[in-house]
């Protein structure tokens, strides 16, 4: 009989049991999230340890079969703005050493390393390092959108690289820039792609209610960094007979609360209708989708760039910008449109190409779905119990690895 690994996935900033597009909450969630439920599903134990950011709500809470979310107190029981975490890394690694015990600790973002990568040490259980995002030194050329990071950043992701036992990419290109930008051994770097749900994100059956006017959808928080301003202008760019709204689902992060307002103002000058739905949960995220014309994807940097597999499940093509690993997730001329410029003009006549043809938004719309077919949960969770049981050394737990997706 195969023995289930014990896996800790460590999330100081941001809890995965919360609904992603609002503060700080994002794809690192989902990803996290769902990869936890997948390991429980195929046998392993599973605990997510995140900081406490309200004074209600319990301590422990069972997310599914396997997987039980730990909430731990370090600093204030209230939601903080992102950068400020760094200040409670010391308190939440003394709360997280009162846990346990685990086989592996895997942690999500460089304030969840630091924190856990001494607990690990101590313990003699292999790390498992994941960035999600990672910081651009004042000497690295930066996109409009980016900022430099703190030198406390800098160094620890930098340390994280090099000290822990493997670092977990989410695409090549993120994992690239762990090799060259932060020194990583490529020889501990694995690159696990993440999944969808192609059950939640399907597309639109027949006979199922359409909405009354066309639309296409920018999902994700809203930040100059996802760049929406660009999505509005480019949607502003569309001829008047072709033109349709412009839905975008997202609340603001933690550092970036008045933004809607600029994104508002935008639209007024340009003229364009623009309807801002806020926060979506899940499943109200998937019939957005599916009733969606296209969904724009216009960020300046994405690790991976989740919200295109999810509307590729759904059916319905993406037009990106060709930065990070949105190279990845939408496959130019197969699946979406990925655009080297960020002139609005020209994403304006791709979006009025792809509007006024169906034949291509057909072709597009199949093959998205036929490739997110491919991507199950259950394979990303498979593969990341892979590096797990290669550094633990359990080789009895191939048989639970194996049933958790394709090897």
């Amino acid at each position: 009989m195969t023995s289930p690994l014990r896996i800790a996935l460590v999330s100081l900033h941001t809890s995965p049991g919360a609904e992603p597009g609002s503060g700080d909450v994002g794809g690192m969630n989902v990803v996290v999230r769902n990869q936890a439920e997948a390991l429980g599903a195929a046998g392993h134990r599973v605990e997510i340890l995140t900081r406490r950011s309200s004074p209600d709500g319990p301590d422990t809470v069972e997310l599914s079969p396997g997987v039980t979310l730990r909430v731990l107190t370090a600093g204030p029981a209230e939601p903080v703005t992102k950068g400020r975490h760094e200040e409670f890394v010391d308190e939440f690694r003394e709360r997280l050493a009162e846990q346990g015990p685990w086989d592996v600790i895997h942690s999500h973002h460089w304030f969840s390393g630091v924190a856990a990568l001494p607990v690990a040490r101590e313990r003699g259980v292999p790390h498992v390092q994941s960035f999600h995002s990672i910081a651009a030194g004042d000497e690295t050329p930066l996109s409009d959108g980016e900022r430099a990071e703190s030198p406390g950043r800098l160094a620890g992701e930098a340390l994280l690289a090099r000290e822990s036992d493997a670092v977990v990419a989410i695409s090549r290109a993120e994992a690239e820039t762990v090799a060259t930008r932060l020194g990583g051994d490529p020889a501990r770097l694995w690159v696990v792609l993440p999944g969808v749900d192609a059950e939640l994100f399907r597309p639109a059956t027949p006979g199922e209610p359409r909405s009354d006017r066309p639309y296409v959808v920018v999902a994700g928080r809203l930040e100059p960094l996802k760049a929406p301003d660009l999505a509005v202008a480019a949607v502003a760019a569309v001829p008047a007979d072709l033109r349709p709204e412009l839905v975008i689902a997202g609340g603001a992060s933690t550092e970036h609360a008045g933004y809607e307002h600029e994104l508002e103002d935008l639209a007024a000058r340009l003229d364009l209708d623009v309807r801002f739905l806020g926060p979506r949960t899940r499943a109200g995220l998937a019939a957005l989708l599916r009733d969606s014309r296209l969904v724009l994807v216009p960020s300046h940097s994405e690790t991976y760039g989740l919200i295109a597999l999810e509307a590729a499940a759904s059916g319905v093509p993406v037009v990106a910008a060709a930065s990070g690993g949105l190279r990845e997730s939408v496959v130019d001329g197969v699946t979406g449109v990925v655009l080297d410029s960020r002139d609005p003009a020209r994403w304006g006549e791709t979006l009025t190409r792809l509007l006024g043809d169906d034949a291509t938004w057909q072709r597009l719309a199949t093959a998205a779905r036929e490739r997110a077919l491919q991507h199950p949960w259950s394979l990303s969770a498979a593969e990341l119990a892979d590096v797990y049981c290669r550094l633990t050394g359990s080789d009895d737990c191939t048989e639970l690895v194996a049933a958790g997706g394709r090897r």
